[in-house]
């Protein structure tokens, strides 16, 4: 097939890319390389240059510009991840910043209808669900109808939350009013070995692996719940149940297990070989208390993660070792 991936150099588009070359698919990746948002040029890719593979594409534009001069090429599949995001800081301190996804978005949908991908997989996010959901009080595992676009919505993540919510609804009447077929994932805390240090999984192990004192810190109150997900586990999950979606709805990417910063961090404790008092850092900030997703649904499609958060941990230690040894 030939796929059209949008921000196709950011951590999850290029595991995205190399999966789709690994199946002998032709693949046009477009991203502009914006700071900060962990995109890489092609021959920096970690798990090899695409450009050395028959097949692959880059173009290196903002995918709006490229929306607007598309020569109306064909694709059987266009993956849209290219999204304004770079972690906490940048979700909570720079919301219009990252509100620009709404253009984004909405430049992909008008330009879908006259390009008419034979199917969109479009990337909202984890931070879609109400925040409600999420608190420390009556707080549970998120389900794809928690998002109900036919009644009410509640209060989303942030700007962040509000453009993947926007993305998801333009999905929604793409299909009803124009029959363009799409599926949405909700991917929830993902990680993996070349991930940026502006995310808080290979930041933290960075920072055991380089402890020299006997305390660690984690942002917020330490308390705070996520869902983590291999990388690999999140490519395997797109690529196994995207054709059983066609009208626009949701799949969580998620294990459905919850884990705190505290207990992250005395994991990588363990793996690492460091001992240390782990402490909070109450000046940075935490997001929502607790977000992990309902798997009920993945499982129903036949997909469940594989990887371990232990073995996620040894993965990641191990990349950041390499890369910082000496020559």
């Amino acid at each position: 097939m030939r796929a059209l991936v949008t921000g196709g150099a950011g951590f999850v588009g290029r595991h995205l890319c190399n999966a789709l070359l690994a199946e002998g698919h032709e693949v046009v990746c477009v991203d502009p390389i914006v700071p900060r948002t962990g995109g890489k040029q092609p021959a920096d890719w970690p798990l090899g240059n695409p450009l050395d593979q028959r097949g692959f594409t880059f173009i290196e534009e903002d995918c709006r510009h490229y929306f607007a001069r598309s020569t109306g090429e064909h694709f059987d599949y266009a993956f849209h991840l290219a999204a304004m995001v770079g972690g906490r800081l940048m979700i909570d301190y720079e919301p219009l910043a990252v509100a620009e996804d709404l253009a984004i978005d909405a430049g992909y949908w008008r330009w879908a209808e006259h390009a008419k991908p034979g199917k969109t997989v479009y990337f909202s996010s984890s931070a879609a669900y109400p925040i409600q959901l999420q608190r420390p009080e009556g707080y549970r595992l998120l389900r794809e109808d928690d998002i109900d676009f036919t009644d009410s919505l509640g209060m989303p993540d942030m700007t962040y939350g509000w453009a993947k919510l926007t993305g998801e609804y333009l999905g929604r009447l793409a299909y009803s009013r124009y029959g363009m077929k799409s599926v949405v994932y909700r991917p929830f805390s993902g990680f993996g070995e070349d991930q940026d240090l502006t995310y808080p999984f290979p930041a933290l192990t960075k920072r055991i692996q380089e402890l020299e004192s006997d305390t660690v810190t984690v942002w917020g109150s330490g308390r705070q719940m996520r869902d983590f997900v291999h990388i690999d586990d999140c490519i395997r999950c797109v690529l196994t149940t995207m054709d059983a979606v066609d009208d626009g709805a949701a799949i969580n990417i998620s294990s459905g297990r919850l884990t705190s910063f505290f207990e992250l961090a005395t994991l990588m404790l363990e793996r690492i070989g460091k001992r240390a008092t782990v402490e909070a850092q109450a000046d940075m900030p935490e997001g929502v208390f607790a977000r992990g997703g309902d798997t009920t649904l993945q499982e129903q499609l036949g997909f469940r993660p594989t990887i371990s958060l232990a073995d996620g941990v040894d993965r990641v230690a191990a990349a950041l070792a390499k890369t910082s040894a000496p020559a």
